[in-house]
């Protein structure tokens, strides 16, 4: 059992580069091991959108929700942030804080994800704070080109995206095979 005293500062990357000191006053044994929990793995959210997969990029750092400045933003960066949340594809990658400006830190900046990435976390940045933004800059997504409207999270009136504009769908030119389309597009099945 490790018995030294960790001392780290928090800007440490590694374990190993944390400070240690000998401690010979504490006796330990396995009942009073160390154990951790990670934090919620949900890292990014999209907050004022009319649906889940529509809003102003916020992301989890150090237990502090944050927002991402629109300087360099784009599709791919919207790719990434869809991907992360199971939300299809994306249709826009918005700035000028279209959907409300955030509090709190602007976490990212200059965001460059290839749109392969995994999470927007594992994309290029200025790095964490580091920025030359204020919240009228906030970065914002609309992934896929449909939405349902007016129900619960599984029901309402259908709604697409075309040319900016969210429009209606006619129930005289939609059938059943649409209907498991849709279906797939927003929740990954049905």
């Amino acid at each position: 059992m490790w018995t030294q005293e960790i001392q780290c500062r928090g800007n440490e990357s590694q374990i190993h580069l944390c400070a240690t000191s000998p401690s010979d006053k504490h006796n330990c044994s396995h009942e009073n091991s160390v154990e951790l929990m990670c934090a919620d793995s949900v890292n990014v959210r999209l907050v004022n959108g009319s649906s889940r997969c529509a809003g102003r990029v916020e992301v989890l750092h150090r237990g502090q929700w944050g927002t991402v400045c629109d300087e360099d933003w784009d599709l791919a960066d919207a790719a990434v942030v869809c991907r992360e949340l199971d939300c299809g594809e994306p249709v826009d990658s918005l700035g000028d804080a279209h959907f409300g400006q955030g509090s709190g830190p602007i976490w990212m900046s200059n965001v460059l994800c290839t749109g392969t990435e995994s999470t927007l976390k594992k994309c290029g940045s200025t790095g964490w704070n580091k920025n030359y933004c204020d919240h009228n800059g906030d970065a914002g997504v609309i992934c896929s080109e449909v939405r349902l409207v007016g129900g619960s999270c599984c029901s309402g009136r259908l709604e697409i995206l075309h040319n900016k504009t969210w429009m209606s769908v006619c129930a005289a030119v939609f059938d059943q095979q649409d209907a498991e389309v849709v279906f797939q597009i927003v929740f990954g099945g049905y």
